[in-house]
C-alpha cells in the first residue's frame, strides 16, 4: 500500500486551477525517472481538479494507480495512491488535508490568483503519516486490530493443540468450569462438528 501523492489545488471553472502545493513520496521510483513523474502527477492533479465541480469527489484509475479527488467549495484535494491502499481511506487523506488547509489558511486561497507552496506546510507532514491507511481511517484501524488479534487467538489454539493436548480434555480437567458450563461446552462443540470455522 502506497501513498504516492497528495496536493490541493483551487478549481477555476474552465481555467486552469492554481497548484497550492503537491507532496510527493517517489522513492519507488529510479532517480531519473522521478522528474517526470512528478510532472505527470502535477498533470494529472490539475486535470482532475479541472473536471470535479464543487461538491463532488471522483476516482480516475490509470494501471495501477488511482486518483482520488474532493472539490470542496473550490478547493480540491487530490491523492494519488496505488491499487492495494483502501479508496475509503484516501478519500480519508484527502479531507483531513483539505480541513487542516482551510484551518491554515483561513479562505485567504480564495484570492490566490497564482500557484503557490502555501499548502507545503499541511501536504509534507500528510505525505508521511498517512503511508499507513490505518491513521487515516479508524475503521481501517480497528478492522486491522481485529484481524489482528483473531490471528494472535488462532495461533495462541493451534500452539496448544500442537503440544498434543485436546481442549476438550482441558474442559473436563478444569476446576473453573461448573458442570454447567462444561456440559454446554460439549453440547455446542458437538451442535457445530459439521461446521469448520476457518
Amino acid at each position: 500500500m502506497k501513498l504516492t501523492a497528495v496536493a490541493i489545488l483551487k478549481w477555476n471553472g474552465e481555467k486552469e486551477p492554481l497548484l497550492f502545493g503537491m507532496a510527493a513520496d517517489l522513492s519507488t521510483f529510479g532517480f531519473f525517472q522521478r522528474g517526470s513523474v512528478k510532472e505527470m502527477l502535477t498533470f494529472v492533479s490539475r486535470t482532475v481538479a479541472k473536471r470535479t465541480q464543487p461538491g463532488t469527489r471522483q476516482t480516475v484509475q490509470h494501471e495501477e494507480y488511482y486518483c482520488h479527488a474532493h472539490n470542496r467549495d473550490g478547493l480540491v484535494g487530490v491523492a494519488f495512491v496505488d491499487k492495494d491502499y483502501p479508496s475509503r481511506a484516501a478519500f480519508s487523506v484527502v479531507d483531513k488535508v483539505l480541513d487542516d488547509y482551510s484551518d491554515h489558511s483561513r479562505n485567504a486561497w480564495r484570492a490566490a490568483a497564482e500557484d503557490s507552496g502555501d499548502a507545503l506546510v499541511v501536504l509534507d507532514p500528510a505525505i508521511v503519516k498517512y503511508q499507513d491507511p490505518a491513521q487515516a481511517d479508524k475503521l481501517t484501524k480497528i478492522q486491522r486490530d481485529l484481524d489482528e488479534t483473531k490471528i494472535v487467538l488462532h495461533k495462541t489454539i493451534e500452539s496448544m493443540l500442537e503440544r498434543g493436548e485436546k481442549l476438550e480434555a482441558l474442559v473436563d480437567k478444569s476446576s473453573d468450569l461448573s458442570m454447567a458450563s462444561q456440559m454446554f461446552y460439549k453440547q455446542a462443540r458437538k451442535t457445530n462438528s459439521c461446521c469448520k470455522l476457518m
